[in-house]
Formats: C-alpha cells, structure tokens, sequence
C-alpha cells in the first residue's frame, strides 16, 4: 500500500459511488503474477459472494452456450475523414447522438452518424454515410485520446502535442491547454479524462510515465497533482468517482482513490493496453499484449474470467477492448496478426461476459483493395512492421449500455453498427 496526500482540490470530486445491480460471476482463475499492493477497498460485495459460492463446484459451472451476439453483422453507416488512421473515438453524453473521431492527420471531426438519405455513399464504400458536422483544428500532431464531458458542452482532447486541450464544442475553439511547459509531459499524452465533480478535473496520461491532473476552473497552468508511481508509459485511464485507474507498459494497473490518498497496484504481468470499468466499479476489464483480456475482481485482485482464441493474436499493438450490450459482452478490434482474413478487410470481437465462449467475430468492411495505406507500428522487438486493416479503436453508445457502437482504426473509416 502505498499512501499519498489528497490535494486541495478534493471537494470536487463526487464521494458517491453508485452501486448497479450485480451479476453472477465464474469461478475465479489465479493470476500469473498474483502480487498485489492492497489496502482492502471497502465495497460491499455480499451479492458477488453468494453468486460465486453457488458455482465453487466445477460440477455447477455447467455454462450453456454463449446467447447470439443481438447486433447486426452488417454496418449502417461509415463515417470517412480520410485515408488517416484513425486513433481515437468517443461518443457524445447521453443520448449519445453524436460521435467524435482523432486521426493521425491532427483533426478532430463531430459526426452524426445516421445518414441523410438512405442513399449509399461514394465509390469507395457501399454503406450510407454519415454527416460531418464541425471540424475541430489546433492539434500539431497526431491526436490519441478524446474524453466528452457529461454536459456535452466541452471535451478535452490529447495526442503528440505534449498538452492537452479543452474544446468549446459550439463555437470549436480551445478554451484552456494544459501542459507545453516545464509543469507539464515531457513526451506524448496516450490518454485523457475528465473527473470530479462538474468534470472539473482532467485526468491525462503520458509516455512519460506520469498522470496529471489539471483543474479547469484554476487560472493556473500547473498540475494539481502527479502520480509517477510507474516505470514506464501510461496507456490506458478509468475514472469512477474520486478514482482514477492507470494501466502501463510496466504491467500494472494502479487504482488511485483520491478521497482516501491510497493508491492499490494490480500486476498483470504484460504491458497493459486496455482498461474498463463494470458499471458498479466492481470489476475491470484490462488488456495486455498477451493475447489475453481479463476481467479482474477489484476487491481481491482475481481474475474472474480470461478471454482469448487461437485466432485473435496481439502482442504488439495497442488495441481497445470494452463492456458492450449492457455488460453481456467483451468486445474487441483485431492487430491482424493471428488469423488472415480478406484484403480490405478489419475484424472485431466478442466473447460472452460470463462464459469466456466466443459469441461472435465480425468483418469491418474497409473498402476495396488498395483503398487502405499499410500503417507503419513498432512491434516489441524495436522492429518497424507493416500492419493495415488493425480496428484499433471503439466506442459504445452511453459506456456500453445503448443501442449502437462503432470502431476504426488504419484505414481512417469509422464503421458504425446499430442494434436490431
């Protein structure tokens, strides 16, 4: 356990923790690397308890077959910025109407996604497109993390930069940037959120190994607080009331409780890619450059359940992976370097929560052949390799609980899937 003080600004973070109705849980595998720094997060777990003392016995985890994935297999919109990868997706706040996307061209764009007309869109795809509508323009370098406040009235953005910028949606100019200076990263910013009470706090996460939060009603420039706990890169944020989780390339995940100034470090063991939270908060799903994802018990550091298929190959490249159709499924893009699938062609996943059986493995038409620009990544050898069609991003409408979701990645298309 490892203490810090709680700075000045904790009477804007939320001191109430919601508490969903919770779900049966399997059977819980050890970790690999089951060390752990804890100081007994007090949550009330008697519900997930029963659940698992009723399947203890392997003769009970007599799991059926995984339900049919209830989402379309064929897409209804692509959303086209350009041939840019596209690194970065995030809906508006409930209703969740509008979706923002960051490419690796520096811009930021605001989409509608439900087509105009029924009319398919221009040659290059056979699926209706959805309408543009603003262009966000300040960011010098690639753009990696997009975060929406509940509002919808600000987002905050991040990439290459180094800052991190505070958006007016209305009138799409930045209203604050964070960071550029000696308070700030020294190296790119992999990930943001907003946090507190109002979205009064950004959270952002770096290269350089630290997170930083940042008060956006402050005059001043400089962070309200730092956490350098990790040695290496910062790749993934969650934030849920006064916490904020941090996965990194160290293998870790650390979960930082602001109102209790204690920070509870999980070790995975490969460099963590991925994380997000179950609605109550009372389990993460993480993703790592092992061919795995995981959903782990935060309360005792527990894998409950890992998803993974001889197909599905990814130790190099960073890939998103979250809660869908109201937590009943583990969702997932494709490195594309397990199973080879036709050319001009990306793929998601998804695996039934509960169970781990594959419930579904879905084809993203990109477009015709030649239509896509082989993305240069950096594998964990140091080696440059030719990747393309790599569905590295998604989102889902309000945190996994509405009716649509999307997803991009190299090719710079956004594809769209609605519910049927």
């Amino acid at each position: 356990m490892v203490t810090f003080h709680p700075p000045f600004f904790i009477q804007h973070l939320s001191h109430s923790l919601s508490v969903s109705p919770s779900y049966p849980h399997p059977h819980p595998h050890p970790l690999p690397h089951p060390r752990r720094s804890s100081f007994q997060l007090q949550l009330h777990l008697q519900a997930w308890r029963l659940a698992l003392s009723n399947i203890t016995s392997h003769h009970a985890i007599q799991s059926p077959m995984p339900p049919k994935l209830t989402y379309q297999l064929e897409a209804y919109a692509a959303l086209m910025p350009n041939t840019c990868p596209v690194h970065a997706l995030a809906y508006s706040a409930s209703p969740g109407t509008y979706i923002l996307t960051g490419s690796a061209d520096r811009a930021i764009r605001l989409y509608n996604p439900f087509p105009s007309t029924s009319a398919p869109g221009d040659d290059r795809h056979s699926i209706p497109q959805g309408r543009l509508i603003q262009n966000y323009a300040a960011h010098g370098y690639e753009v990696l993390s997009l975060s929406v406040a509940a509002d919808n009235e600000r987002f905050v953005s991040a990439g290459g930069d180094r800052s991190v910028f505070l958006w007016d949606v209305s009138t799409a100019v930045t209203t604050k940037r964070f960071g550029g200076n000696a308070h700030g990263h020294t190296a790119r910013i992999n990930c943001v959120s907003f946090a507190g009470e109002g979205d009064s706090i950004i959270v952002s996460g770096g290269f350089d190994t630290s997170v930083r939060l940042w008060d956006t009603k402050s005059s001043s420039f400089k962070p309200i607080q730092v956490f350098d706990e990790a040695s290496d890169a910062i790749t993934c944020l969650a934030v849920r009331g006064p916490e904020v989780l941090a996965g990194s390339v160290d293998g870790r995940v650390r979960s930082y409780d602001i109102r209790m100034g204690q920070v509870t470090t999980d070790v995975i063991g490969a460099p963590v890619t991925s994380l997000s939270l179950t609605r109550d908060g009372r389990a993460m799903l993480v993703g790592s450059l092992d061919n795995k994802l995981r959903l782990m018990d935060r309360d005792n550091g527990s894998c409950l359940r890992a998803y993974t298929d001889p197909a599905w190959k990814n130790e190099d490249v960073k890939l998103q992976a979250l809660l869908g159709g109201k937590e009943k499924y583990v969702m997932v893009g494709d490195a594309m370097a397990g199973e080879a699938v036709s050319k001009g062609e990306g793929r998601i996943w998804a695996w039934d929560l509960l169970t781990g059986k594959l419930a579904a493995k879905v084809t993203v038409p990109w477009g015709p052949q030649g239509f896509e620009l082989k993305k240069k990544a950096v594998g964990r050898d140091g080696k440059e390799k030719a990747r393309s069609n790599v569905v590295s991003c998604m989102a889902w409408r309000e945190d996994g609980w509405g009716d649509q979701f999307c997803v991009g990645g190299t090719s710079g298309v956004v594809t769209v899937y609605g519910a049927l």
